[in-house]
Formats: structure tokens, sequence, C-alpha cells
């Protein structure tokens, strides 16, 4: 489990070594230019900014979902231009219980970097330990950094159509009870979820501060899924499932996959 989850101690000891990159991941659906504010008000020092959806996303189309994957090569770019290379060790935090960082956790092992790690308590937690902070942006170098893509870890809409009806495979939807049952629907036009799903709330992984609950306690709500042969997960539009995949990934199941459009694609064309 701590190949991926780092705590704040941890990162105290690291964070200006050469050969590490820390991410800040802020973000809010409801006014996408905050986090970007709290970042360049105060941050952990030689933090660089990555945006949800200008540059952990492409640009949203009428199909394919509310944040579609970046291509590959801008990936590459965006990833050398941090100073990423093959020995980079790239640490993600937000203050969201890794709603945001989540992502770029996944987006990396998605393009082969497996040197990727998630700050438990994220920047809260850091702040609570009265360590340092800065506004001050980092001057990175680039470094050559080589995208070594992994298709199988994603699922389009026509192969997630057959998860439910696979013996063996399990689709998990990650988003909120009443959203998964269709009582509300804040951001997508369409309530509801794809029939087969089972539901498992991203925010289960953490506990109401941000911290990651224990690996048996990762295990014991997955219980059985954890034998599944394929699991496939979704939420609203690809982003916060990717909690949830970090946490099948802590307790051996880093084959999970992410149907990259989620919801936002599937009831584009109900």
């Amino acid at each position: 489990m701590n190949n991926y989850l780092i705590s704040v101690d941890q990162l105290a000891a690291c964070y200006q070594h050469d050969d590490v990159i820390v991410v800040d991941c802020r973000f809010s659906l409801a006014d996408t230019g905050q986090g970007q504010a709290l970042y360049r008000q105060s941050h952990i020092p030689g933090a660089s900014y990555l945006h949800l959806e200008k540059d952990l996303s492409a640009p949203k189309q009428r199909h394919g979902g509310r944040h579609p994957l970046p291509d590959i090569n801008k990936l590459e770019a965006l990833f050398s231009g941090l100073g990423i290379n093959a020995r980079t060790r790239v640490i993600a935090y937000d203050d969201s219980r890794f709603a945001f960082a989540a992502r770029l956790w996944w987006l990396l092992r998605y393009v082969g970097h497996e040197q990727v790690q998630l700050l438990d308590g994220g920047f809260k937690a850091w702040c609570e330990q009265g360590l340092a902070v800065t506004a001050s942006e980092p001057a990175n170098t680039a470094q050559p950094f080589v995208a070594r893509p992994r298709p199988q870890l994603v699922v389009d809409i026509n192969e997630v159509k057959t998860v439910p009806h696979s013996p063996g495979a399990v689709l998990i939807d990650s988003r909120e009870a009443k959203r998964f049952l269709g009582i509300e629907e804040p951001i997508d036009p369409v309530a509801g979820h794809i029939n087969g799903a089972e539901n498992y709330p991203w925010q289960d992984v953490t506990d109401a501060k941000g911290f990651f609950l224990g690996a048996d306690q990762q295990r014991a709500r997955w219980g059985s899924l954890l034998t599944r042969d394929e699991i496939v997960v979704y939420c609203g539009s690809g982003v916060t499932a990717c909690v949830n995949l970090f946490s099948l990934a802590t307790v051996g199941r880093e084959d999970a996959k992410l149907y990259t459009g989620s919801w936002s694609d599937w009831c584009s064309f109900l």
C-alpha cells in the first residue's frame, strides 16, 4: 500500500530532493479557477500546479464525457515540462480527499510511470503540521519523458455495455448514492446509473479529514469483488473514479479499468 501513499512526515523529508516532483492538483468543479488561485496564494515549496480541465483533460465534445483523456503526446509534453523523467518520483496532492490528485496518479500510471504517490491528508494535513508553504512558483527544467501507454487500463462505451453480462466481471459506479439512485443529478442532464452497476462511493476510501483508510478497511470494503476477473470503474466524468482505482490498486487490483467517459458519456447517448 505504501508504494502509492506518502505521509506528510515522509514528504517533509524528501520534497526538496532533485528526483522528487510535487504537484498541486487542487480544483473545484463549481469554480474552475479556485484551485489555481489557492495555489498562487500558498502551496508546498517547489510544487507545480496542474489544472484538471486545462492539463489533465481534453476539451469536452458532444460525446466522450465532461473530462476526456488528454492526447498522449500532450501528456508526454506536459510531464516533460514539469521535469519528470523515468527516475522521477511524483507526489500529488489536493484538498478534496484525493478527488483530483488521484486523476494525476492514474494518468501517470496510464502512460507507464509507476513512481507516483498521493499525499495522505492532502494540503490541509501539511499545513496543520506547520510546515513551510510559499507563493513562489518553481522554474522547472524539462526532462525527457517517454509515454508508454497502457490501453488495457481503459474501456469505452461499447466495452462497458458488455460488462454486466460478462461472468466474472463487475461494473462499479463511484458517485454518491443519491446520484447513483437518480434521486438527484447536479451536473449531468440525465439522472440514474448504468444498468447492472454496483455503487461504491469514492468518498468511502478516506475518512472525513481526507486520510486514507487502512488496508484492512479497504479490503473489507471491496470484499469478494476483489476476486472478480474484471473490474471496471466509472463516475460522473472519469475523475473521482480514480479514487476507487487508487484504493483497488493498494489492495492488489492494479488491473482495474476506467470507463473514461463515465456517466457523462453514457447519458449523452440517451
